[in-house]
Order: structure tokens, then sequence, then C-alpha cells
């Protein structure tokens, strides 16, 4: 059964990276996506996914008020993968207090065209740890 999965980050061109890299893998299906917060949380009240891929920096609602409301709304896991959220930083650290399973840092900024080719195969691990898959 595949595990449905809603993309949230600001940027139209990271959330389809973000998706192309995670449905690159059978077991996952990306069901929605949405560009801030406020329109993450309508998504994942309407789309009950199983995991949440989650940017911080965005307007009108950033990742953590959104992961905040969230934990209200659904036990979908949440991973963030954001430009701020670097390795021991106050944001990182933050994101996992209010529940988020794994924090992965984009790895040239907000833009991240290279984010498959850095960082892709740590996103399919920790969506495939984070839904409960074995490793592939």
């Amino acid at each position: 059964m595949t595990k449905k999965i809603v993309v949230v980050d600001d940027s139209y061109i990271m959330r389809i990276l973000i998706s192309n890299i995670v449905t690159a893998d059978p077991d996952f299906e990306v069901v929605g996506n949405a560009s801030n917060g406020i329109k993450g949380l309508e998504a994942i009240k309407e789309l009950k996914p199983d995991l949440v891929l989650l940017d911080i920096e965005m307007p009108e609602m950033d990742g953590l008020e959104c992961l905040k409301r969230l934990k209200l709304i659904s036990s979908a896991k949440v991973i963030i993968i954001s430009s701020v959220a670097q390795t021991g930083s106050p944001q990182a650290l933050e994101a996992r207090r209010l529940g988020a399973v794994d924090v992965i840092a984009k790895p040239s900024g907000a833009m991240s065209l290279d984010l498959a080719q850095k960082k892709g195969h740590d996103i399919v691990i920790a969506a495939r740890k984070a839904t409960g898959l074995p490793p592939a």
C-alpha cells in the first residue's frame, strides 16, 4: 500500500523537485502540495496524508507554526526540508521539539536545484523510516 505525502514549500520549483524525489520510490504518492502553512493545513485536513514534507520559511504561516497546528488535526509524520534547518540550528531544534521526525537541510539555500543529487537519497530514506517502511 502506497504512503500518501503532502509537500508544503513556498517555491513551486522546490515542490516539484521534492515531489519527483519521493515519487521515484513506488511506495510513495504525492497526493497534494501547498505554498504556505495555511494552505498546507487545509490540504492535510482534506487529504489525510501519512507524511508531510514541510519547509520552514514561507509567507503567511511558516513551517514551525504549521507544525504546531498540524499536530492538532493530523497524525501524519513530518519531515522538515529547509535551508534554515542546518544541523543544530535553533530552527532545527525547535522543529524536533515540536515533533518533526527528521530535519533535512537544503544544500544550496532556499532554491536548492541540486536537492535530488545532494539530498535525494537522504529524503527517501527518512520518508521510508518515518512511514514505517523497510529500507529500500
